[in-house]
């Protein structure tokens, strides 16, 4: 067994001394997934409960009822649904190479198996997406997911078991190809839920990350996907946009933008014509 060359290697090998594999990779997985999933969309629910309005993408708030129901139908999924797969799935990550075991993978390892899985992802979860807004599977699956027209963090899970299921295997596809270290799949695990609660939380901030990263959807992108009907809403991507500019979907989306900022731009101009014109008068009276 390799020696902890560091202080975080050292804790690590603390942690894999006193729980076994099966632990950490099930139960230890659950609750870095719920600590991260809870700790970054509570504050959204938070601010949509105080009616913090600034930044706010949509002007309607859920009610306190549809609020509570997220919260109570989130529990029942997450230790009926969540847990037993992560339990389930140990099996098939062990037989694919999963490791806890001390030299910890390096980041340019975490970095290439991080990219992998991204592109993996959001490849799965695109087409699982599109086919569940067929008309059939969203009368009966996708639709539960759509009760949040106006989306706040935590509904980014709130959705029909079957969807947990079928959309959640885009998410462990990745790591069960490769058999990735726990480090790493804890980190992809925490990733992945930020990512998904940003795009659910119905605020776009001048510090959203769509802002930096023109490929990356967020929460403006996939608000505009809980506002439209089911049959016209395009925009099915998970992290990034590129699946959906190459198969068309966002066509609607990119309209709708390409108009806001038309209207935008006549504003600006109508206020510097405004603005001239005041100068203008003022000019007036000064040679009078």
């Amino acid at each position: 067994m390799a020696q902890p060359q560091n202080a975080f290697e050292s804790a690590w090998l603390m942690l894999t001394d006193n729980f076994t594999e099966f632990q950490l990779a099930s139960i230890g997985s659950f609750l870095i997934h719920e600590s991260v999933y809870f700790l970054s969309g509570i504050p959204f629910l938070l601010m949509e409960m105080y009616n913090i309005r600034k930044y706010k993408i949509q002007k309607k708030v859920n009610t306190s009822a549809a609020q509570q129901k997220c919260l109570k139908k989130l529990m029942f999924y997450h230790f009926c649904v969540n847990l037993p797969v992560m339990m389930l799935s140990y099996p098939v990550f062990k037989y694919m190479g999963f490791t806890t075991a001390l030299p910890l993978p390096s980041w340019k390892t975490i970095g290439g198996q991080l990219f992998l899985y991204f592109i993996i992802e959001d490849f799965i979860f695109y087409w699982g997406h599109r086919l569940l807004h067929t008309k059939l599977l969203y009368k009966y699956i996708h639709s539960v997911h759509h009760e949040y027209a106006t989306p706040f963090g935590l509904t980014s899970e709130y959705a029909h078991p079957l969807e947990i299921l079928f959309l959640g295997f885009a998410t462990i596809a990745g790591p069960a190809l490769t058999g990735p270290h726990l480090l790493t799949l804890w980190l992809w695990m925490s990733v992945r839920v930020l990512e998904t609660v940003e795009a659910h939380c119905g605020y776009e901030f001048p510090w959203s990350p769509s802002k930096f990263f023109p490929i990356y959807g967020g929460a403006d992108f996939h608000d505009y996907h809980h506002r439209c009907l089911y049959t016209k809403s395009g925009n099915y991507s998970s992290t990034f946009t590129y699946m959906d500019h190459l198969f068309g979907t966002d066509v609607g989306y990119r309209k709708l933008k390409k108009a806001q900022a038309e209207a935008a731009t006549k504003i600006v101009v109508k206020d510097n014509e405004a603005s001239t014109d005041s100068d203008d008068a003022v000019e007036v009276v000064k040679s009078n």
